[in-house]
């Protein structure tokens, strides 16, 4: 088993809680794992990313090479589009569909909706929409962890608990919140595949 992992989005979308997530869960399955993070200017809303190598087997480099990632989970439709090189042909991308426009020179919706269009692979979700019908917008992250789950090769009950391992300090009302929006990302990442 090795899963290589892009995460992207911009900075106070929760990209590193999802890779935590992942990780708690990796060791929990017995797997080894390596990750590299890439922080742009995140306090204000710049672009954030992060490669997760997960295997069965020791890893080497905590990098991915292009064309060897096997997921990419965007928070950001045209962070997604940043990475795509990356991205095996056979490969998934998990991303949200909803732009974060934080820079004057945004690309039209409809243009970056079109490329995302030619993948054969993909699951595009409003994960603010579904978040805010599960309980919290603030949860937006966890909805997508949920949508990408089917596609990490971990067991879905890991995933549970690792939500529980790095929300817990926070209270059971928390947990809840975020296990309500993983289900809900995991059921309709499901429906489309």
């Amino acid at each position: 088993m090795k899963t290589d992992i892009i995460l992207s989005g911009v900075g106070g979308q929760g990209i590193l809680s999802i890779a935590a997530v992942i990780g708690e869960a990796a060791l929990k399955e017995g797997l080894y794992m390596k990750q590299a993070e890439v922080h742009g200017m995140s306090q204000r809303g710049g672009d954030v990313q992060s490669n997760l190598r997960l295997s069965d087997e020791p890893i080497a480099s905590d990098l991915i090479p292009k064309g060897h990632a096997d997921l990419i989970i965007s928070l950001e439709p045209m962070e997604s589009l940043r990475y795509l090189p990356y991205l095996k042909k056979e490969g998934w991308l998990v991303t949200n569909s909803r732009p974060f426009v934080n820079i004057p020179n945004y690309p039209e919706i409809e243009k970056v909706n079109a490329e995302l269009d030619k993948l054969p692979h993909k699951v595009v979700l409003d994960v603010e929409e579904i978040a805010k019908e599960a309980g919290s917008v603030r949860a937006a992250n966890i909805v997508m962890l949920g949508a990408a789950t089917p596609f990490l090769g971990i067991d879905y009950d890991k995933i549970e608990a690792g939500i529980r391992q790095i929300f817990g300090r926070k209270g059971e009302e928390i947990v809840n919140m975020n296990l309500k929006a993983l289900k809900a990302g995991y059921d309709l990442a499901r429906e489309i595949q």
